[in-house]
């Protein structure tokens, strides 16, 4: 009976997994953060680095095909895209999978991924560099090219509050209003 009035009381105060999904899970710095320059390829083996969305805001989430928690995420992230993408926010799929953009296309293809684009990083080195020690792990990039925020672990980055923190981060970092 004990464990149940924990487990209860743990749900109550909010300490279960859905904390995650809360807007409040990204916490913004009070100052924005440096971000180092990452290289990494796109789909057809073109070198990219985060320059080309310089003016965006950016959700750049580094993940792989073999963490669970990323797998479980990336249909919101697809979402988010596709609710909010366009000339002012992007999201940003980084693959750290060695073997590369092949992999991730047939992981995208399986579950249905249709908004985001295929990055890739196979040697890792963005993620240490973006000193990202777990994954997933999201960075917000605000359109100077400096971090906002970041968050460390999987999210539920499609919910309504999701969708209405970035649009005032896009609306505040840009001054331009997602849905006029």
């Amino acid at each position: 009976m004990k464990t149940i009035s924990i487990a209860v009381l743990a749900l109550f105060l909010g300490l279960g997994t859905s904390v995650a999904a809360e807007p409040s899970a990204m916490r913004l710095h009070e100052t924005p953060q440096p971000v180092p320059r990452i290289d990494f390829t796109g789909g057809s083996g073109a070198p990219h680095t985060l320059e080309a969305w310089r003016s965006k805001v950016v959700l750049l989430n580094v993940w792989a095909t073999w963490c669970g928690p990323c797998r479980a995420e990336m249909p919101t992230l697809d979402r988010l895209q596709a609710t909010l993408g366009g000339e002012h926010f992007e999201v940003l799929a980084l693959s750290i999978d060695r073997a590369g953009a092949d992999l991730v296309r047939e992981f995208f293809d399986e579950i249905g991924i249709e908004h985001l684009g295929i990055f890739v990083d196979k040697t890792g080195k963005a993620s240490r560099d973006l000193k990202i020690f777990g994954l997933p792990g999201t960075l917000l990039i605000g359109p100077d090219g400096r971090e906002l925020g970041r968050l460390i672990g999987p999210a539920e980055w499609d919910t309504p509050e999701m969708i209405a923190f970035f649009e005032t981060v896009i609306a505040d970092h840009t001054g331009k209003e997602t849905n006029p």
